[in-house]
């Protein structure tokens, strides 16, 4: 996959961690690992938290 194409949030493995190392879908790319990088955002949603605010998936 060319480097232009390949999401900048997740580094093209469609997941991200957070500090305590949950992973979970990015929301970039929708999980895919692949981003245009000239198109809009997959998903302008806030995400779904718990009162940890731990992304829920």
């Amino acid at each position: 996959m060319p480097r232009d194409q390949i999401c900048l949030a997740c580094g093209g493995e469609g997941l991200l961690m957070d500090d305590e190392e949950w992973k979970y879908t990015c929301k970039i790319c929708g999980g895919s690992g692949y981003r245009n990088q000239d198109s809009p955002v997959y998903n302008r949603e806030v995400a779904d938290v718990d009162e940890m605010n731990r992304i829920l998936d």
